[in-house]
């Protein structure tokens, strides 16, 4: 076991599982997921990018282990999340006569992970799947904690089901054949975990951030580890998300009806949307009195250095009226008998869940940091 080797365990029971952080672990999957579930047949599930970076490994790594396995690969980027793209996956598994005892492997970013284990929960009446993510927001949050689904025309993430993985591979090489825009993207989620109740953690990234950008495997393997911790413990808590997990969408409120006024497209990542939205979050609690103004400087201060937008003008190209963001937020998840409920702040490690959040308030402030 090297210095970059780490294993958290999400403790939920009969459905418990480990999340094991390292390097090279792609090439030790089959070797892993023989000794844990012997006698499975595997069907891979990912997009054509990761398919040219990491597939050859994971095959190479099956076929030493003696697996059978088969591949269904879908468009890279956001817009795979949507039904098409699932009935692919879906009858993709159908058609490999994979049984209801094989294992579906999701090797990819937060969009595979998402479709993937979605696909599985549905396959069959319900498969068991691993999580492989490839891309630094899928490994600190996305493959952790069963939240798996697609986007609808109403909103990010409305279709979909809590099933949670057997497995998660967290390979640190992978990140390191990211583009430098998606590895920041990925970081805009692991600031969030210091900025929700962990202020020690956010102090930590600031005084790190240049060597995990720089490629520092032993850094970048305690702020992965870290952050799976952090997850693992708001899904035990409240796996359902009725209740605490809620805290983990910090900045996604603002973040998602962003990204749905952009189409779901490469003008904004998702972690990009969930920086701009932090920065908004952390400044309307300002506004409302909650929070000492100069947080919101401080943090933006940081995604600004690690290449993030953190500004609603940052965004290329023109934005819908306000009253489309307002219908986008209207549809969120977090809403409650139509009531606004947001993730706010007292200050750097605060967050907090606020119900019946005025609308008009919130209007008046999107248009307002719209000029800013």
């Amino acid at each position: 076991m090297s210095e970059t080797d780490h294993k958290v365990h999400v403790a939920l029971g009969e459905r418990a599982y480990d999340i094991l952080i390292g390097a090279e672990v792609i090439d030790r999957a089959g070797a892993l997921l023989a000794e844990r579930f012997p006698g499975r047949r595997y069907g891979i599930i990912t997009d054509d990018a990761v398919g040219k970076a990491q597939l050859p490994r994971l095959v190479a790594s099956l076929d030493a282990a003696g697996l059978t396995h088969s591949t269904i690969t879908l468009p890279h980027g956001e817009s795979t999340k949507r039904w098409e793209k699932l009935g692919e996956a879906v009858e993709g598994i159908l058609a490999a006569r994979l049984e209801r005892g094989d294992l579906v492997i999701a090797l990819g970013g937060g969009v595979i992970g998402d479709l993937a284990g979605f696909a599985a929960s549905i396959a069959r009446r319900g498969m068991e799947f691993v999580q492989i993510p490839t891309s630094l927001l899928a490994q600190v949050d996305s493959s952790v904690g069963g939240k798996t689904g697609i986007n609808s025309p109403h909103g990010k993430n409305l279709i979909g089901a809590f099933h949670q993985p057997r497995l998660v591979l967290a390979d640190l090489s992978a990140l390191e054949t990211l583009p430098p825009r998606e590895f920041a993207a990925g970081y805009a989620e692991v600031v969030k975990y210091g900025l929700i109740d962990d202020e020690p953690f956010y102090f930590w990234l600031e005084d790190n951030r240049r060597a995990i950008f720089a490629g520092d495997r032993a850094l970048r393997a305690e702020m992965v580890a870290r952050c799976c911790a952090a997850k693992a413990r708001f899904v035990l808590a409240d796996e359902k998300e009725t209740g605490v997990r809620a805290l983990l969408n910090l900045g996604h409120t603002f973040g998602h009806a962003l990204e749905k006024a952009t189409g779901y497209s490469d003008r904004l990542l998702h972690g990009e949307g969930v920086a701009i939205g932090m920065v908004l979050a952390h400044g309307f609690s300002a506004q409302l009195g909650l929070a000492p103004s100069q947080d919101t400087g401080r943090i933006a201060a940081h995604l600004q250095a690690a290449g993030l937008p953190t500004r609603i003008s940052d965004i290329q190209g023109e934005l819908p009226p306000t009253s489309v963001l307002m219908d986008a937020i209207a549809q969120d998840k977090k809403v409650v008998r139509g009531a606004l409920t947001f993730i706010l702040t007292r200050g750097i490690g605060q967050a907090f869940i606020e119900k019946n959040v005025q609308p008009d308030v919130v209007r008046d402030y999107i248009e307002a940091m719209r000029k800013a």
